[in-house]
């Protein structure tokens, strides 16, 4: 594993000025940090072995600096970061939505992942790996636009100028929204950390689909109050920071839940 992150350090370097990461660099580290907070004893030492004692954070955007590769190794494993359903009437219409597709996404390969980490007769290596984009996949399943519409890419062709700059909102709200607040991936989730036991436990709870439809129902409200050409600055930011703040810590708390039940 070190020796594939290495040869891709120059790639990011590179491509890190305008390549697109999901909740940007901070926001992955934000939510695999709270993660760490809240791992049990049992997933916490098999989870500090495979990753060889490094904790979540340091590979929580291993699986987007791979989109860099040219070697296709990587090609299919693209799709995995989102799935795009068009806004549903109520749940059942989007599980059923959601369990129709077929083609790998990010409810399929969060299953599969948990699924080969759990299998005693897959590799360290494999389970490494696995461990690696389960990390970061939990944490592009709390972006709403990762749960967007077909129609738009997941608001990628909806676009938008944000304090007087050209972009789009699936970028908009995949790191301006979290880098602009300037604190350190620690700060942020040190300050978001802060739920009784209980609230933890509730936010924990549900399935993988209930939390995916959760995010959707987030996106719905995103598009509304964005709709194409909008001019966006300090109201925006005002409207939508708790937004923010709550899928960040959300997603830490869950990733920790998903761990937990995966290294128990």
């Amino acid at each position: 594993m070190k020796s594939i992150l290495s040869k891709f350090t120059f790639a990011v370097l590179i491509f890190s000025s305008f390549y697109c990461f999901a909740w940007g660099l901070t926001g992955h580290r934000v939510i695999a940090e709270i993660a760490q907070h809240h791992l049990s004893s049992k997933a916490e030492r098999k989870i500090k072995k495979l990753l060889e004692n490094q904790k979540l954070a340091y590979y929580a955007n291993w699986p987007d600096f791979i989109k860099s590769d040219t070697t296709g190794v990587w090609k299919e494993t693209s799709s995995w970061h989102y799935v795009n359903i068009n806004a549903q009437k109520n749940f059942q219409q989007f599980k059923d939505s959601l369990e129709a597709q077929k083609s790998p996404n990010l409810y399929t390969q969060i299953e599969s992942l948990a699924i080969k980490i759990k299998d005693k007769n897959t590799s360290e290596s494999d389970k490494r790996n696995a461990l690696i984009f389960l990390v970061h996949l939990v944490g592009d399943l709390h972006q709403p636009l990762h749960v967007g519409r077909f129609e738009d890419l997941g608001g990628n062709k909806i676009n938008v100028t944000y304090f007087g700059q050209n972009t789009n909102l699936h970028s908009l709200w995949d790191s301006k929204m979290v880098e602009d607040r300037k604190y350190s991936y620690t700060e942020f989730a040190n300050l978001l950390d802060i739920k009784s036991k209980d609230d933890v436990k509730n936010i924990q709870g549900g399935t993988l689909q209930d939390w995916l439809y959760d995010s959707q129902k987030i996106a719905n409200s995103i598009y509304f109050h964005t709709p194409k050409d909008s001019k966006l600055s300090y109201d925006y930011n005002y409207r939508f920071e708790s937004t923010v703040e709550r899928q960040l810590l959300y997603g830490g708390l869950r990733l920790a839940k998903v761990l937990n039940d995966v290294f128990g």
